[in-house]
């Protein structure tokens, strides 16, 4: 099974990093992931809804081209639909069935992803009601999908 993130933007501080390869290390026995980043666009001083949405649509020109064929899509969206840990892992393991055996998670930068990148997407997934920095999804994201993969298993999972 193959497990793309596209992220905008880099990460910037040295615990987050060391969180995703540990996350990275635990799902290796699992899947082959790949995070790839993509360049975030400079946020002008007080910015119109112009600016942003100019903003976002060049992100997700980047993020588009990244996005493999066949692959079942996932946006990560404040206004998706939440999932439990075991209704996510019971959501791939349904797609798996359906064939799918590569799954792509799209993070939008600072100002969340383009409406035509949520619009494209196979699903807009929802982590929390909370908002979170684009950085730090990226690290409670392989969680859960490391999570999915622990009860997908049958395996006890416990931090």
């Amino acid at each position: 099974m193959k497990i793309n993130i596209i992220a905008v933007g880099k990460l910037s501080s040295d615990f987050l990093e060391a969180a995703l390869i540990e996350f990275k290390t635990r799902l290796s026995h699992y899947c082959d992931l790949n995070i790839i980043e993509v360049e975030a666009e400079k946020l002008p001083k007080n910015p119109s809804a112009k600016d942003i949405e100019n903003l976002q649509a060049l992100e997700g020109e980047r993020i588009l081209k990244k996005i493999e064929a066949r692959s079942y899509v996932f946006a990560l969206d404040v206004k998706g639909k939440p999932m439990t840990s075991k209704g996510f892992a019971k959501s791939i393991n349904n797609l798996k069935l359906r064939g799918y055996s590569s799954f792509t998670f799209l993070i939008g930068g600072a100002t969340g992803l383009s409406d035509f990148l949520l619009e494209e997407a196979d699903y807009r997934l929802s982590l929390s009601h909370m908002t979170f920095t684009h950085q730090m999804i990226r690290l409670i994201l392989l969680e859960q999908i490391y999570r999915a993969f622990k009860i997908n298993n049958n395996e006890p999972y416990h931090l």
